[in-house]
């Protein structure tokens, strides 16, 4: 029916022999839509306005009856429908969207969630009994922590962000960046009020329990990468645990030093640290060249002492046997053992002695021997350097004043005989 009357109308329009009167044939008229609306108003029980009455007639011919009144004329209800047809249409394709590659749409059905649409064209229940929000999961979101802006311009500065407490109770002003994505939309959207805000207030929380958990020095030198990988994980647990359906994708310290208020102190201790630093590897330098010399020497002690201790026991193992075979022997023969160990003994003076005096019975004179020069006379030297070298040393030696000295050239023979004699008489 409402393509019926679509096809009427349009045929009626374009009519070629409209407005035509020769050929015999009856003008056709197109359908005045005021003339529609006054008889869809009749229709409907509306009265009907005068201007409409009017119109109508004129096109009639100006009279009420003959052949005007037998004018074509559109049913109401036809054209009801065709509006209706119309609007049920356009009301069908309202619920036609389409979604990006990079992005997801999120249906909803008296303003439950029902489904997650993929990229496409989608098409869900028109409104009301359908809605739609789309979210875009590949946008890489950034946020700052502790600046706005420039981190290197001091005015963009968000001190109550940035000053933290370390765990040796010192302040550090600390800015950091996290760069994040939507990896769930559903969670993104409807699990949580503010999911961005979420974020903020989750780095700002991760960052200071961190920090909280180390010294400065740690943080501004020495774990400035293992302080953001625990950063980053730390706030990826709690955003889980809170279904915010974002991932953190990156983490970033931008700055990280004392505050300004204190920086000029601060640098004034490093430098007392590396200081410090330094004079201990020199003092290790220095303890590593001199502890293993001074080891080396005490082992070489020990083992002297070692050593000594070995033969002074043997030493004196030796002598206790040889006194025990000494005594046994005394025992068998006392006398001769006596006059042996007396021999033995002078032998080991005289051998350790380089200088004989001899007094001569009667003679009144100190004989001196040089026994040293004479034996390295008899050994290879002449005996005119010996008896040299024993007059140089009679002179020096100290002698009696009613003595008188004689040289070896000249007595040498009477003292070798007086020896003798002083040998026997013993």
């Amino acid at each position: 029916m409402i393509l019926s009357g679509l096809v009427g109308i349009f045929m009626s329009t374009n009519d070629p022999q409209w407005g035509n009167n020769g050929g015999g044939r009856r003008p056709s008229n197109p359908p005045d839509f005021d003339e529609l609306w006054s008889d869809l108003k009749d229709w409907l029980g509306f009265p009907s306005s005068d201007k409409g009455k009017e119109k109508r007639r004129n096109n009639n011919g100006g009279g009420d009856g003959g052949e005007g009144d037998d004018a074509p004329r559109m049913d109401p209800r036809l054209l009801i429908s065709i509006v209706l047809g119309l609007a049920f249409v356009v009301w069908a394709a309202s619920g036609i969207y389409i979604v990006d590659a990079s992005q997801r749409g999120l249906v909803l059905r008296f303003g439950k969630y029902v489904e997650t649409t993929q990229p496409g064209l989608q098409w869900r229940l028109p409104y009301p009994f359908a809605t739609h929000e789309i979210v875009n999961v590949s946008e890489v979101r950034s946020l700052t922590i502790g600046y706005r802006g420039d981190a290197r311009n001091k005015n963009n500065k968000e001190l109550k962000e940035s000053l933290m407490l370390t765990s040796d109770e010192n302040i550090i002003d600390i800015q950091f960046a996290v760069q994040y994505r939507i990896k769930d939309a559903f969670f993104y959207q409807f699990k949580n009020r503010d999911p961005d805000a979420a974020v903020m207030q989750v780095a700002e929380t991760a960052v200071r329990e961190v920090v909280g958990k180390r010294t400065m020095d740690v943080v501004i030198n020495e774990e400035r990468t293992g302080v953001t990988e625990q950063v980053s994980s730390l706030m990826q647990e709690i955003l889980d645990r809170y279904e915010t359906g974002i991932e953190i994708s990156k983490v970033t310290m931008q700055n990280a030093q004392p505050p300004e208020q204190v920086q000029a102190a601060f640098e004034d201790a490093v430098k007392a640290v590396q200081d410090k630093t330094r004079q201990e590897n020199e003092g290790q330098a220095y303890y590593n060249d001199v502890v293993p010399k001074a080891e080396g020497q005490a082992a070489v002690i020990l083992e002297e002492a070692s050593a000594y201790k070995e033969r002074m026991i043997e030493t004196a193992t030796g002598d206790a046997s040889r006194f025990s075979q000494v005594l046994t022997e005394y025992a068998k023969a006392p006398g001769v053992t006596r006059q042996r160990l007396y021999l033995e003994t002078l032998q080991q003076v005289y051998a350790n002695t380089s200088k004989v005096m001899v007094d001569a019975k009667g003679q009144g004179n100190l004989l001196y021997l040089p026994l040293d020069q004479l034996m390295q006379a008899g050994a290879g030297g002449t005996l005119a350097r010996g008896a040299n070298g024993g007059a140089g040393s009679a002179a020096s030696s100290p002698q009696r004043p009613e003595e008188t000295t004689r040289s070896p050239a000249a007595g040498s023979g009477v003292a070798r005989g007086e020896l003798s004699r002083e040998r026997e008489a013993r």
